[in-house]
């Protein structure tokens, strides 16, 4: 049986990281184009144990993506998987260990080819440890960091981490967003209630955020994810503004690192 570690790392990946490509075959111009006219199913799969598995598929229709949880149990052949022999595997792989590679199961080479240079635009994303110069990339990274952090987060808790599911559990119907001014594509939210949780992209709505990680432009936000920018300058600056109790910005901030820890 995984150890919990290895199920927080694997769920980490398998439902905030992954269904990333969705954003990056969507938002980058160049992959966009490769999935005009495209009819696709791709998973990536990683054995539990001998009976079960955990798993993402996504179906593509007419070039649009749609991502879901588990596995895929329709009709269709899928045109390409990732299938690892096991999470331990998966998460050593995703961490950048190029030793431990999936079984491939491949129907349409051409289509598994588009598939996999998503996920290396994915990889080369998420591993750079400075803002890019452009500010187009700034923005797709931004999006991708704070869908990773909300769905990691709610993710950990329906999985059972102690630190999270405690705090869920104690909380009232709370939304936490994180932002950046101008940019409203750019946002992200996890909303919270004894012990339930629901992350969304986009602006929550429905109330205004108990508490919100507001930031000046794209690239103060990236210095804040990618770690090194100065959390006290840059609110002194007012390149970081938190709207609501300073004390909740640290408890977010805590489990922000723990999904961050985990991808690393």
């Amino acid at each position: 049986m995984p150890s919990d570690e290895v199920r927080y790392t694997n769920k980490v990946f398998m439902a905030g990281a992954l269904p990333l490509m969705k954003t990056i075959a969507t938002d980058v111009p160049e992959l966009k184009k490769k999935f005009e006219g495209v009819d696709a199913i791709y998973q990536v799969s990683a054995k539990v144990n001998a009976e079960d598995k955990e798993a993402v598929h996504f179906i593509v229709e007419n070039g649009e993506w749609s991502v879901k949880l588990g596995e895929y149990l329709g009709q269709k052949k899928i045109d390409g998987e990732l299938a690892f022999s096991s999470m331990e595997k998966m998460n050593a792989f995703m961490k950048g260990n190029m030793a431990k590679l999936p079984k491939m199961k491949i129907k349409s080479f051409g289509k598994f080819l588009k598939f996999m240079q998503v996920l290396l635009k994915m990889s080369d994303l998420l591993n750079m440890t400075e803002p890019p110069e452009d500010e187009a990339t700034q923005i797709l990274l931004c999006k991708l960091y704070f869908y990773l952090l909300s769905s990691g987060i709610s993710q950990l808790n329906k999985l059972g981490h102690p630190a999270i599911h405690e705090w869920t559990l104690k909380s009232p119907d709370r939304c936490y967003q994180w932002e950046v001014v101008g940019h409203p594509e750019c946002t992200a939210y996890i909303r919270i209630k004894a012990g339930k949780s629901r992350a969304g992209r986009g602006e929550y709505k429905r109330a205004k955020p108990f508490f919100n990680m507001k930031f000046d432009c794209p690239k103060s936000a990236l210095l804040i994810l990618l770690g090194i920018g100065d959390m006290f300058e840059m609110t002194a600056n007012q390149q970081l503004m938190m709207e609501g109790g300073p004390e909740f910005g640290v408890q977010i901030g805590d489990y922000m690192m723990i999904v961050g820890d985990l991808a690393k």
